[in-house]
């Protein structure tokens, strides 16, 4: 095996460490870096930045590797958390850290390491990797309720070609025992969910402090009021929680939100017919093999994560719009979010839904 120098993410969980300590076992020059990409109100009370440092610090003084922290902060404002806020506005629902993953993890960070002379970058996401044809697949992960492809379909070759997954075919269970017999302190860590600079507050109250409240009518299909709410920003396709629509019958779910008349339409029922989409249309495109998947051709695909993959045809496709026909109607598609499309365990790329 090739000895590379590899320059890891290190977030302070437990996957990350595992993954460093993997790549020394075989050999690698590996040296530890983590990533601050969020300041503003950074305090314990709701973000782990801090104690995500601390762990960090500890397992790689654990491992015996060199660790520095790198400040990506200004490019995550830029290129990732003023995307989320015109989502927003636009009454989408985006998903930050798909692009967290291809414009900070994978760029800025494949940057800064290809400037501390790094062969190659690794992380601790589950996903796999091989060469075919002279090109980089990028796959699902053995431990499929662990898969994180569906968060890296935006990588391009160049980002690929520089990767490692080393936990790629390692179950979670794994890892955590592995981590436990190397005395790592984050063995039982938690693992980390939501949005990473929101942390433990409650979502609405941080969207406020940068969005303007805009209040309109809940209404029915039919068009009769039935609650009012506070900003489209704040509701999102499917959602159930948080409408404040009494009454008797099946729970109210949210199916449409018209941002041209500010309502948020609601349906009773989860299997609603106004909750099921038969097919989306998906824009800013991106095919890992840089070239687009064939028409009339059976793919799977996730219109959102942990969701199991779902027979669809594309039935056209160019450069800007991708349409995509389902088998069986999917649920709550959400606009802002993304599909990914995936032949057998290959995942080709995809778009945001529109």
């Amino acid at each position: 095996m090739v000895k590379n120098k590899i320059v890891i993410g290190l977030s302070g969980g437990v996957d990350s460490a595992v993954a460093a300590w993997l790549l020394k076992e075989q050999g690698h020059d590996v040296v530890g870096i983590f990533m601050k990409n969020w300041e503003d109100d950074d305090d314990e009370r709701y973000c782990s930045s801090r104690v995500d440092l601390v762990d960090a610090v500890s397992a790689a003084e654990t491992l015996g590797i060199e660790i520095e922290t790198v400040n990506f902060s200004e490019e995550y404002r830029d290129r990732v958390f003023n995307n989320f806020l015109e989502e927003y506005s636009q009454g989408r629902t985006p998903n930050p850290d798909i692009f967290c993953n291809s414009e900070i993890k994978f760029k800025a960070f494949l940057d800064h390491a290809i400037e501390l002379g790094a062969d190659k970058i690794a992380t601790g996401h589950y996903a796999q990797l091989r060469e075919r044809d002279g090109l980089v697949q990028l796959l699902k992960a053995e431990d499929g309720t662990k898969d994180q492809s569906y968060f890296l379909y935006r990588l391009n070759q160049e980002q690929l070609s520089r990767t490692v997954f080393p936990l790629g075919q390692m179950y979670k269970t794994e890892v955590r025992a592995l981590a436990k017999r190397l005395n790592l302190a984050n063995f039982n860590k938690k693992d980390s969910t939501g949005i990473c600079f929101i942390g433990e507050r409650r979502f609405k109250d941080f969207l406020a402090r940068y969005l303007p409240d805009q209040p309109g009518d809940i209404i029915t299909p039919a068009g009769d009021k039935v609650g009012e709410h506070d900003g489209l920003m704040f509701h999102t396709i499917g959602q159930r929680q948080g409408l404040g629509i009494g009454g008797d019958g099946l729970p109210w779910y949210v199916a449409q939100k018209n941002m041209e008349q500010n309502t948020l339409t609601v349906v009773q029922g989860h299997e609603h017919p106004m909750l099921r989409s038969p097919d989306i249309y998906a824009e800013n495109l991106h095919w890992i093999s840089e070239s687009q998947p064939r028409s009339s051709w059976v793919f799977g695909a996730k219109s959102r994560y942990r969701q199991k993959d779902a027979a669809c045809t594309i039935k056209d496709t160019n450069e800007l719009i991708c349409h995509v026909q389902f088998a069986e109607p999917q649920w709550a598609v959400t606009p802002g979010q993304s599909v990914v499309l995936y032949e057998s365990n290959v995942c080709l790329g995809g778009g945001i839904i529109r």
